[in-house]
């Protein structure tokens, strides 16, 4: 592989131990026991709360769900429903904090993220029901949480990128929620893993095709048990009308398998007229950004995916720019 120039052997150290946990069924086990011990933590300077909210699929179900607001700031905010990464088998929102903060910082807004349910345990539709079951809460708790309710904005990392698609789909579908833009970054989009990168990806840091292949396995499980079709929500890619989507903020890096289907994704959507945001970074790896932060690439795509938020915040809910300067 012809790795970017900064790239470390220790990042692809890193790298390649996270790719063999994922792989074995004790270590998505054990990583998600350890995940739990990050339950509540906070960012500081920031309101940070932790609800448990109501199922509205499954009777008696409640979501994890945690709420980040800036502090001082007066009158209604956007919302964003941010869904974490974790190739739908592991993670929290408390892994992503970073992040989180990082979309506050540079524009005031409420996030809202939930700990959806796992793969391992409870495969699709367990995790994209309590995703969009926290988007129509977002929605029906508005005024309480302190958020617009005439449109909202989505997004979300690797597995949460492809829960972030799917999302707008059913948005689309079910016109229940207005969705002003969505940031599906390096999105996990395709189960049918046919694609050049996916099928060459085999000794890539971090994410591989092997990762994939689990990933899907477990996310899919009762379908492919039960011999059922495998909808659109379930793997975005089979989607095949893109009209009316909302504009797309994404990137993806050239040495991972998911390349070609965002690649293809993002043609889709500039084929339906829809304004799209799109960077490709060379030489690097599933999420590169966070394994080596300080390279120039992860600066370039972190510069990248937080000016690009900005510039559409700006666009959308540009009241709270002419509020805050009055």
């Amino acid at each position: 592989m012809n790795y970017h120039k900064e790239i470390k052997w220790s990042h692809i150290l890193i790298g390649r131990m996270i790719t063999f946990i994922l792989t074995k069924r004790w270590g998505i086990k054990l990583l998600n026991a350890l995940e739990k011990k990050l339950h509540g933590i906070s960012i500081k300077d920031l309101h940070c709360e932790e609800v448990d909210i109501p199922s509205l699929s499954e009777e008696g179900q409640k979501i994890r769900v945690r709420i980040f607001r800036p502090l001082n700031v007066k009158g209604k905010l956007p919302g964003m429903l941010y869904l974490h990464g974790g190739g739908f088998m592991i993670g929290n929102p408390e892994q992503f904090l970073t992040i989180i903060k990082q979309y506050i910082q540079k524009r005031p807004l409420v996030i809202v993220a939930p700990d959806y349910r796992k793969s391992l345990k409870n495969p699709y539709p367990a995790g994209f029901n309590d995703s969009y079951d926290t988007l129509l809460w977002m929605k029906r708790n508005a005024q309480k949480l302190g958020i617009i309710d005439e449109k909202f904005i989505i997004g979300g990392h690797s597995a949460g990128g492809g829960l972030t698609a799917a999302i707008s789909i059913k948005a689309r579908d079910t016109n229940e929620v207005n969705i002003a833009f969505q940031m599906p970054i390096y999105p996990m989009l395709d189960h049918r893993q046919a694609t050049t990168s996916v099928q060459s990806m085999k000794k890539v840091p971090v994410w591989n095709t092997k990762t994939t292949e689990v990933a899907w396995a477990l996310y899919l499980s009762d379908l492919i048990k039960q011999k059922e079709s495998i909808p659109p929500y379930a793997s975005p890619a089979l989607n095949e009308n893109y009209n009316d989507f909302p504009p797309t903020i994404t990137f993806v890096a050239e040495l991972e398998p998911f390349k070609d289907e965002v690649i293809a994704y993002t043609n889709a959507l500039r084929a339906a007229g829809v304004p799209v945001k799109f960077q490709l970074y060379e030489g690097v790896f599933h999420s590169f950004e966070t394994i080596a932060p300080k390279t120039s690439m992860a600066k370039k795509a972190n510069e990248f995916q937080y000016e690009a938020f900005a510039e559409y915040y700006d666009q959308f809910f540009g009241i709270i720019n002419e509020r805050k300067n009055k």
